[in-house]
């Protein structure tokens, strides 16, 4: 049921900001209210409270965004807190990031490595991905992970490329278990 909410109201968003030629400003604003709701989650802990009347709530979201983001903004946060689906802002925030980011062409990708890479190596990284995909351009989160030994791990949306010498020692030991000897 959750993702049919986020699909729904950020599909809207979206369509809002095509039609309106505001995606940019939209977007911008998204990541403003994901980061305010993640700084500050008494926010959405009062919001999600049974006691606060709706109409309380809807006043507390016009006071706290109204002066810092557009009224296409506070009126999608209103009616989502009048539907009662004030629990699902953050996530169909994402969604509508998400889904301008694909828009756009940019890809967000995730690459784990067991040592800290060099400017050139994260250069080669990024150019072999945009050459691999349809992408033009890519945010790139990087981490470390020392179990990895070497090689690297990367994430774009549900695919995995995983290089690391882990994986392939493990995948080496699976295949000698299963080896009978006479």
């Amino acid at each position: 049921m959750a993702k049919l909410v986020e699909t729904t109201y950020g599909d809207a968003l979206f369509e809002l900001a095509v039609s309106e030629s505001s995606m940019d400003t939209l977007y911008e604003e998204a990541l403003a209210v994901i980061e305010s709701f993640k700084a500050n989650p008494d926010l959405g802990k009062l919001l999600a409270h049974p006691k606060v009347e709706k109409e309380e709530k809807e006043t507390v979201i016009k006071n706290v965004f109204e002066k810092f983001v557009s009224k296409d903004m506070t009126g999608l946060l209103t009616l989502m807190v009048s539907k009662d689906r004030q629990g699902n802002i953050v996530d169909t925030l994402e969604y509508f990031v998400g889904k301008v980011l694909e828009y756009k062409k940019i890809g967000i990708a995730y690459v784990t490595t067991a040592s800290e890479l060099t400017d050139a190596q994260k250069k080669a990284v990024e150019d072999k991905l945009l050459a691999t995909t349809d992408y033009k351009e890519f945010k790139i989160n990087y981490s470390i992970d020392e179990s990895l030994i070497a090689g690297m791990i990367i994430r774009i949306k549900d695919r995995v490329v995983d290089s690391s010498i882990k994986t392939k020692l493990a995948n080496m030991a699976n295949e000698l278990s299963g080896i009978q000897l006479a």
